[in-house]
Formats: C-alpha cells, sequence, structure tokens
C-alpha cells in the first residue's frame, strides 16, 4: 500500500527558475515535481504538490494532513521564518513533517536563520536546492516503511 506525501511550497515559490537563480536556481517548481513524482513512485509513494502565496491557504492544506496523508514535506518560503499560525497548524500534526529550503538558510541573512517550521519538524534539509526534495521524500520512505 503506497503512502501519500503532500508537498506543500509557499509564498513566491511559484517564481523559481526566475526570481534570483543565483540563489534559488534555474530550476522550476514545475521542474522540482516533475522530479519528485518518479522518486516518489520508485518509493513507494504517492505525491500531491501544492503552491500558495497565501499563509491562511497552507494552514487549511496543514489541517488537510492528518485525514489524507502519511507525511508532509514543506517548504514555507518567507512564512518559515513569520508564521507563528503555520507553526500551531503543524505542531497539531502526529504524521512527520521533513522542512526543505532550496538556499543554505544558515548562510543568508540573519532574519531567515530562525525558522518556525523548524519547531515542529522531524528535519530539516537545506542547502541543496531541488534535490533537497527528493532527499525530504527519501527519509519520509524510510520513517514511513519502517514504522512499528
Amino acid at each position: 500500500m503506497a503512502h501519500d506525501i503532500l508537498i506543500l511550497n509557499g509564498p513566491n515559490l511559484n517564481l523559481l527558475g526566475r526570481r534570483e537563480p543565483d540563489v534559488y536556481g534555474r530550476a522550476t517548481l514545475a521542474d522540482i515535481k516533475a522530479r519528485c513524482r518518479p522518486e516518489a513512485a520508485r518509493l513507494g509513494l504517492g505525491v500531491e504538490c501544492r503552491q500558495s502565496n497565501s499563509e491562511g491557504e497552507l494552514v487549511t492544506w496543514v489541517q488537510e494532513v492528518p485525514a489524507r496523508f502519511a507525511g508532509l514535506i514543506l517548504n514555507a518560503g518567507a512564512y518559515s521564518h513569520t508564521s507563528v499560525a503555520l507553526l500551531d497548524a503543524l505542531r497539531a500534526l502526529n504524521e512527520p513533517l521533513i522542512e526543505v529550503h532550496l538556499s543554505n538558510i544558515y548562510r543568508r541573512e540573519t532574519f531567515r536563520q530562525h525558522s518556525y517550521v523548524s519547531m515542529a519538524a522531524k528535519g530539516v534539509i537545506c542547502g541543496f536546492g531541488p534535490q533537497g526534495y527528493l532527499m525530504a521524500l527519501r527519509a519520509l520512505a524510510a520513517m514511513l516503511h519502517h514504522a512499528p
């Protein structure tokens, strides 16, 4: 039985490929999604990818996780550093959460070095570009397939 994973992307990630390519790379969100689907299938996972610039919509989607998904991969973008509302929704989850950032947030501006999402995450992957999403899928697969 495949476990379904939700991949959520926050504000401005719809601009990947053209927004600060020296920081975020040239891959688009569609490119990342296209890489995740076959990797998820190889790992025995189903995957659904969503993106929103709206904090409230992200919170609503997080609240859907218990009823529909076995785990969550979240790149909350700038909301990682600002959203207590998102943290509160994430803390209500029992399902594993992996936080992903394309850039290494610890080599960037000081305000980006704190993440509310990290306070609820099982693990954090940052600085590996689009590969970070694949790493997160592998981590979730290991957790889910070896869970008691």
